[in-house]
């Protein structure tokens, strides 16, 4: 027999909850003001208070009281009302306390004789003020304690008190979702130990760490990030491994864009953490970005710093945004990620190749960009060492095309890196002739110029990516040499960083930020190396052709000079007349190109000859 259909519950009437904790409430708080004029009255009549005294206190607590009510009420209608036991509400209840005592002075001094002293509204306002504001707090308590993390919640302790933690213990006791429940906190400043935090209490530092995990029986360490540097992390980390004890960050409260601390913000700590350089983007701001209800264009929009751009230009508010890529899978990914669904339909999406001069040139003049970001590029150095001609077809005359284009734009920004400073291989080449070819534009009247970084944390093809796939496959970790070091920077800020550049950069210029020092890359393999469970082996294999042991930031010609922001170098760019890049024919001999290009980029008359581009 088939079981009878249950009824579903019905549903809840929110304002008869509203009403009824309304009316909890005002009884709560007539018998404050009853209580509190009562226990003055019976103090200032030294505990001896006669029926009519006591009735004329009570009539008195109740006119108080409904006092109170009308400008609760009326302050709810104007201002809405406030979570009980919060702040806001705390010092409205002292706002109307003190409006309903001054009413009531006010209506008593005058009568001869008085019904109550004149000491007794004032002395039991306060006592009524402290009933009410104890019931609130104890009922947040408690709503607090219920409507915390299960039994199931994961015993945590939390590393580090600065200004985020008190918004996380609250954030973690608060969630019934909450996967943490804190059981303590950890502090390396001495004077803090013993002190509470929202109810927890500081058991110790970092040395304590491993006793005060046995202690509390706690399975996770939550690190607060606010200026902890990459040793700190590691250190913490591997005492939190060696107890047992599962580990976790939370970010600084700079990267959480203004807003409270959640449960959701804890996370496993990222390579990015273990790198010691602290990311810079929200130290990057610029007031406003220039591009609310502009046409926007990004070429090369489904690559890695192309999405992020198109990502961070849509909450921007542009008037139209256009993304172009030759790839229609990484357009259909990018338009995925932005709008949760990818039917390819819509006209912000445009399908070209930038080696398409007329294709180009056609697009341009029909979407009328107000400002375009030019991302296209290749930018694999071993692949272009061996195929020059291609770097040039795409990075040098795939640029040139767009610059063509682009000549009436309000602003162009290029995307170079920091390998095109004092080049010595096919891509640093190309990407050096391509801010020359747009400060030449920049010379002719045009608001042109580039932008300049280092290698991007996890793009596709860097060498983050690499290591990871390496180890997955249960392979050796291969670097290059020992002493190599690269600059690094993750996507996020190189995006912010293009986006400052259309608002405060200058024509001709190529903009560099501020990356901090340069990272080993052999001590990236080695953390990544520790952090396999299969101890995965180091190979040095040699610097290819065209790479450098370290990188540079400048040219030999540069200065580094910050004239709008202490983080960001503004560099001049010699201008390159079009007409020496033509020239360049793409497939003559590849060891020919490659020093007819280090001539050009050196400004030096080319040894021997290459035949005319076919």
């Amino acid at each position: 027999m088939d079981p009878a259909p249950t009824s579903p519950a019905p549903p809840i009437d929110h304002r008869f909850v509203r009403r009824r904790a309304a009316l909890y409430l005002l009884t709560l708080d007539t018998l404050a003001w009853c209580g509190g004029l009562l226990t003055a009255a019976w103090t200032r009549f030294e505990f001896a208070l006669t029926a009519g005294q006591c009735a004329a206190v009570l009539g008195v607590a109740v006119g108080c009281a409904a006092g109170h009510g009308a400008l609760g009420l009326v302050r709810a209608r104007l201002r809405g009302r406030d979570p009980v036991g919060s702040a806001n509400e705390a010092w409205a209840l002292v706002v109307t306390t003190a409006g309903v005592l001054g009413v009531a002075l006010a209506l008593l001094l005058p009568v001869d004789p008085r019904p109550v002293p004149a000491t007794t509204p004032v002395v039991g306002a306060m006592i009524a003020l402290l009933i009410m504001a104890l019931a609130r707090a104890a009922y947040r308590h408690h709503r607090d304690r219920h409507a915390g993390p299960t039994r199931s919640a994961s015993r945590t302790l939390v590393y580090g008190v600065d200004v985020a933690t008190e918004q996380l213990l609250r954030s973690l006791r608060s969630d019934p979702l909450s996967r943490y429940l804190p059981v303590g906190l950890l502090d390396d400043e001495p004077e803090r130990i013993g002190e509470r935090l929202d109810g927890i209490r500081v058991l110790g530092g970092r040395g304590d760490l491993v006793d005060v995990i046995g202690q509390t029986r706690a399975s996770t360490v939550i690190l607060c990030m606010g200026g902890a540097d990459a040793e700190l992390m590691r250190d913490v980390r591997a005492r939190t491994l060696q107890a047992g004890a599962a580990f976790k960050v939370l970010p600084p409260v700079r990267d959480l864009l203004d807003r409270p601390v959640k449960v959701t913000d804890v996370r496993d700590m990222q390579l990015t953490d273990l790198l010691g350089r602290a990311q810079r983007v929200a130290d990057l701001t610029v007031e406003g970005s220039g591009l609310r209800g502009r046409r926007v264009l990004v070429t090369g929009a489904g690559g890695s710093i192309g999405s992020e751009l198109c990502r961070q230009i849509a909450r921007c508010d542009p008037g139209e945004l256009m993304m172009l890529d030759r790839d229609e899978s990484a357009l259909h990914a990018l338009q995925m990620s932005l709008h949760g669904r990818a039917l390819l339909d819509g006209p912000e999406l445009i399908l070209a190749d930038i080696r398409d001069a007329e294709e180009i040139g056609r697009i341009i003049a029909d979407r009328q960009p107000e400002i375009v970001f030019h991302a296209a590029a290749l930018k694999h150095l071993t692949l272009l060492q061996r195929h020059p001609g291609e770097a040039i077809k795409t990075n040098i005359l795939g640029t040139l095309n767009v610059l063509d284009a682009c000549r009436d734009v309000a602003r162009f920004v290029n995307i170079s890196t920091d390998k095109a400073a004092n080049p010595t291989s096919v891509l640093g080449y190309s990407k050096r002739l391509t801010e020359r070819l747009t400060a030449h534009y920049a010379a002719h009247g045009g608001s042109h110029l580039s932008v300049r970084f280092g290698n991007v944390l996890s793009s596709r093809g860097s060498v983050l990516t690499a290591f990871r796939a390496q180890i997955e496959a249960g392979l050796p970790i291969t670097v290059t040499h020992p002493d190599v070091t690269r600059y690094f920077m993750t996507v996020q800020e190189a995006v912010h960083l293009v986006i400052q550049a259309a608002t405060i950069g200058r024509a001709g210029e190529a903009l560099v930020l501020d990356m901090g020092e340069p990272v080993r890359i052999a001590e990236v393999a080695r953390r990544l190396a520790a952090e396999s469970a299969t101890g995965t082996e180091i190979v040095f294999t040699g610097l290819r052709p065209g790479e450098k042991l370290h990188e540079d930031l400048f040219g030999a010609q540069e200065t580094d000079s910050r004239p709008i922001h202490p983080l960001i170098s503004h560099v001049r760019v010699p201008a390159l007349d079009p007409g020496e890049v033509r020239l360049l024919d793409p497939y003559a001999d590849p060891d020919e190109l490659v020093k007819r290009l280090a001539a050009i980029c050196a400004d030096r008359p080319v040894v021997g000859s290459l035949p005319a581009p076919r």
